[in-house]
């Protein structure tokens, strides 16, 4: 559950955003995930449940900003809605696309006291 590991790496990058702020608690964290960010909501949140427990994320409100998937073609050069990074275009069936937005995964903002 590569989750687990994407969590930890947010609870690392909050905890040293706060201590670098010199504060004593994180009130709200907002996130970034894109729908081909390779991100599986259910496990992502289990383990955001599990490992918050005592640390400064664990009282924190959570924002998430689902990113949706959108590409160009890059032979017919037309922008359409992707779910899937190996999606064809729906005009011409190309498979050569630029990944315009998706694959996002970052914190966006952090509310500390």
């Amino acid at each position: 559950m590569h989750e687990l590991s994407i969590v930890m790496s947010i609870i690392e990058i909050a905890t040293t955003q706060m201590e670098g702020a010199d504060a004593s608690e994180i009130e709200e964290i907002e996130l970034e995930i894109g729908a081909l960010s390779g991100v599986e909501e259910n496990s992502f949140e289990f383990a955001w449940k599990q490992a918050v427990r005592n640390t400064p994320l664990q009282n924190a409100v959570r924002k998430i900003n689902h990113i949706e998937g959108l590409a160009t073609c890059l032979d017919c050069m037309i922008d359409f809605s992707i779910t899937q990074l190996y999606d064809a275009c729906p005009v011409c069936g190309g498979h050569f696309l630029n990944i315009k937005k998706g694959k996002e995964l970052k914190v966006k903002s952090l509310v500390v006291n």
